[in-house]
């Protein structure tokens, strides 16, 4: 593509570089850059881009386009944001393919990964139509899944799967859509269809510091929704109804002045059902997810699905068919006379709901292994702490991703929050152990909750990202033992 097509929708201060001029690719990364391509230098919150022009130009980028002039022998093209740039010259550059897709985003502390695979499987299952997804744990598209690396990917790396999508034979998209990503432009020049929002609940105040600022990069995907799925329940739903600009469906457990309830709420081991009521409709709804949560997860895709104009009956035979995310409320085969549960659980908030989950149909101990991030917020250490002493048996503090701190640290400060509860606990800074150890000492019908790494099989220790599943160390232990 010639570098003028490639600026017309790119508002330029300055150029040097010729208008004819070949453009390969784009790159935002210097290190992927090759001869013939377009080098984006992005200011970063962690690293500045304008640093590695030089490496790309010795890489062999055509053109650098940037937000400060580069004293590199390179023509380039000065912009007012290189972010937002790199949104618009990715989109163009795959020609507009979020354009020619339905796109759903959904946003919230928790529930994302859940609600956006139910979506997709209502959306195949009653249309019949393809649907990429994009998210936490992977990125499908058509018979393709990727691992993920960031719940929503910097924005080139976005439009090219809506590229991929779009010539696979996806109608739709469903994505997670991260607070990080709406503040930061990753989702600049995508409108969605439906944009949903789950809950907020304390997360990433390492980056947004106060919670009416993390509300607010939320509240953002209504800009560049045509309608909006909102949780009347959570204490931030009337704010984001009232917030946002485009129609609303508003969905509750408990308001009857929501647009859709969930009334005869039954709470089951293996599963949830309740009737879907709306104006002049009721619908009983079953899906093999167990909690409370479920319900909210169940109503927040309902509501999803039904502004897209799939039937309510339709939606629940769907959902009958659908079963749990990897990670997410996860019973690990184990052939013993206690159950493994893992789960993505690493806020206060997830910790109680999965606790509380478990609680209602335990008949042994509840006993949870978890940790908290390294580099992340540290306020929430405390508070998950005193959660788990309160709705745990037996705690076992360990490491999850303890990067480049201390995890006793971590650990002791994980342990402040338990103070004055007389629950037992452990501190165990070896994730691995710590598993072993809750395994070893299992009593018949215990549960044990592995919260927080759900669906990664890594662990990140200092600047290493080490290979470790729990599935795995499950599985090995009980291996063991038989011999």
């Amino acid at each position: 593509m010639k570098l003028s097509e490639l600026l017309n929708d790119i508002e330029v201060l300055e150029n040097t570089a010729a208008g004819d001029l070949e453009i390969s690719d784009i790159s935002y990364d210097s290190r992927a850059v090759k001869p013939g391509m377009a080098f984006v230098a992005v200011e970063g919150y962690v690293t500045d881009g304008h640093k590695y022009i030089g490496s790309a130009v010795k890489n062999g980028a055509s053109v650098v386009i940037c937000q400060k002039k580069t004293v590199e022998d390179v023509p380039y093209v000065l912009v007012k944001d290189s972010r937002q740039a790199l949104a618009r010259l990715s989109s163009t550059f795959f020609g507009h393919p979020a354009r020619k897709l339905k796109i759903i985003g959904v946003t919230g502390t928790n529930g994302k990964t859940t609600i956006t695979h139910l979506v997709r499987d209502i959306i195949e299952k009653a249309t019949g139509d393809k649907v990429g997804l994009i998210g936490t744990n992977e990125n499908i598209v058509g018979d393709k899944t990727y691992e993920a690396e960031r719940t929503t990917p910097e924005s080139y790396d976005l439009h090219k799967l809506f590229n991929e999508m779009v010539g696979s034979g996806c109608k739709y998209a469903v994505m997670e859509v991260s607070s990080h990503a709406l503040i930061t432009g990753r989702v600049e020049g995508v409108r969605f269809e439906v944009g949903v929002f789950t809950n907020l609940t304390q997360d990433h105040l390492d980056f947004h510091k106060t919670m009416e600022e993390y509300r607010d990069a939320k509240a953002k995907l209504f800009d560049i929704s045509n309608t909006a799925v909102i949780n009347l329940d959570d204490p931030v739903g009337p704010y984001m109804r009232d917030y946002a600009k485009c129609p609303v469906i508003t969905y509750s457990a408990k308001n009857d002045e929501a647009d859709l309830v969930a009334k005869d709420i039954r709470l089951r081991q293996s599963r949830v059902d309740f009737c879907a009521v709306e104006v002049g409709k009721i619908q009983r709804i079953e899906l093999h997810i167990p909690g409370m949560f479920s319900v909210y997860n169940a109503l927040a895709a309902i509501a999803c699905c039904e502004a897209l104009g799939i039937t309510l009956p339709d939606i629940a035979a769907a959902l009958r068919e659908s079963r749990g995310v990897k990670g997410r409320v996860e019973v690990v085969p184990t052939d013993t006379d206690y159950t493994v549960i893992i789960d993505y659980a690493h806020t206060p908030d997830a910790l109680e709901n999965i606790l509380r989950t478990v609680r209602d149909f335990a008949k042994g101990r509840v006993v949870v292994v978890f940790g908290c991030g390294g580099e992340r917020d540290k306020g929430k250490r405390p508070k998950m702490g005193r959660i788990a002493a309160e709705l745990a048996d037996f705690v076992i503090v360990s490491s999850d991703n303890p990067r480049s701190e201390d995890p006793e640290q971590i650990i002791e400060e994980v342990v402040e929050g338990m103070k004055g509860l007389k629950t037992p606990f452990r501190k165990i800074a070896n994730r691995a152990e710590a598993v072993r150890y809750a395994l070893a000492h299992a009593k018949p019908d215990d549960i044990i909750v592995l919260a927080g790494k759900g669906h990664e099989n890594y662990e990140i220790i200092g600047n290493q990202k080490l290979h470790q599943d729990e599935r795995e160390i499950v599985a090995e232990f009980l291996a063991n033992r038989k011999k």
